[in-house]
């Protein structure tokens, strides 16, 4: 049995190294001495490369990325994986082999991920409870014309990690900022969730731990019919789902567990179900997990629930157009539901007749 077995896709690996080719289950990698690397086979799934010789990933990475400009001076923002290596894009390889220093939330995760790849550069902590005093020794860097990457430990910055801060201190002194789109827990969530309701969404990441903000919080989250993305604590996730159970028990709920690792979960239940599965095995409760609420079907108002001033606008419209004109520019100019629109300018139309012929039975009379 090889030393160390990996989670990689074979087109992850050919892509990637570009000297490998397919094989039944197995396949031997440039490694380091005294370490082998499979693939596994559909049976066994492990998290991440281990103990590869970076030198092909790094040429690849040259390759695809080399010809394209990095100007010097630049703060370039890199996501990075959120739990298996393999995700790594090889546009952030290149870059973080180009750059001149490394701002990270964690100089220890940092140094792994920077080691993996076979890199060394010098890092900088920039996390939350130092990022306005950090972002000052950035910007010295980058004024002297440096190239300096900035990652959390895992995913993009500034989602619910630190680097917002110090874009915005970049930008406003005049640097280049450039993004390197890549792992997203919360996207990655939103795409398997699988809610077929969704026209849009709501990232409102932790909710707060104290008792009545987390309350007020979540209330205003059940509250918004849109698609809502939460991050929940392995030590908080349980009592969660119980007040999703009893504040909106109908409501579709996808769970994300320890999302692209070995043990990765994906389940969707109405609410009220959450709380029997997280019970009904230990393992359930953890890990890190993104929630994700679906949205609600929409439902659209009734005649009289319509905005005051989307019916002046009606009416006045009604005035001087045909009836499906008149509700087609009301709605685009009010942003009332078209269909509540006309079923009002319908009952407008019919008010109206009856009032003329009110009127001429009176005249004839």
């Amino acid at each position: 049995m090889p030393l160390a077995a990996v989670e990689a896709s074979r087109e992850t690996v050919e892509s990637a190294l570009a000297a490998v080719e397919s094989a039944p289950a197995a396949v031997v990698l440039p490694v380091r001495p005294a370490a082998v690397c499979f693939w596994p086979t559909p049976a066994h799934r492990f998290n991440a490369f281990v103990n590869i010789d970076p030198a092909p990933l790094l040429h690849a990475a040259r390759l695809a990325t080399g010809h394209q400009h990095h100007p010097a001076g630049t703060l370039y923002v890199v996501a990075t994986p959120i739990g298996n290596l393999a995700d790594i894009t090889l546009r952030a390889i290149h870059v973080l082999s180009l750059v001149d220093a490394v701002a990270c939330e964690d100089t220890r995760v940092a140094a792994q991920l920077l080691t993996h790849l076979g890199l060394h550069k010098p890092l900088r902590a920039l996390h939350a409870h130092n990022e306005h005093e950090a972002a000052e020794g950035v910007l010295a860097l980058l004024a002297q014309g440096q190239r300096v990457a900035y990652i959390s430990d895992a995913g993009t910055p500034a989602v619910s990690d630190p680097g917002a801060v110090l874009v915005a201190a970049a930008r406003a002194a005049g640097h280049a900022v450039v993004p390197l789109p890549g792992p997203s827990s919360a996207l990655a969530a939103l795409s398997a969730a699988g809610d077929t309701q969704a026209s849009a969404f709501c990232f409102v990441g932790f909710l707060p731990a104290k008792g009545g903000e987390r309350r007020a919080a979540l209330t205003s989250v059940l509250a918004d019919r849109r698609t809502q993305l939460l991050f929940e604590a392995p030590h908080r996730i349980a009592e969660l789902a119980l007040a999703l159970a009893e504040a909106a028990p109908l409501r579709q709920v996808t769970l994300c567990r320890e999302l692209t690792k070995q043990f990765e979960n994906v389940v969707t239940h109405p609410a009220a179900a959450l709380p029997a599965w997280l019970a009904a095995d230990k393992h359930h409760e953890r890990g890190e997990f993104v929630v994700v609420l679906h949205a609600l079907p929409f439902e659209a108002p009734a005649a009289d629930e319509l905005p005051a001033a989307a019916l002046q606008t009606l009416r006045v419209l009604l005035r001087e157009l045909p009836l499906k004109q008149a509700v087609a520019l009301a709605a685009e100019l009010s942003g009332a539901p078209r269909k509540a629109l006309y079923q009002r300018a319908l009952a407008e139309r019919d008010r109206q007749s009856d009032h003329d012929d009110s009127h001429d039975s009176h005249d004839s009379a």
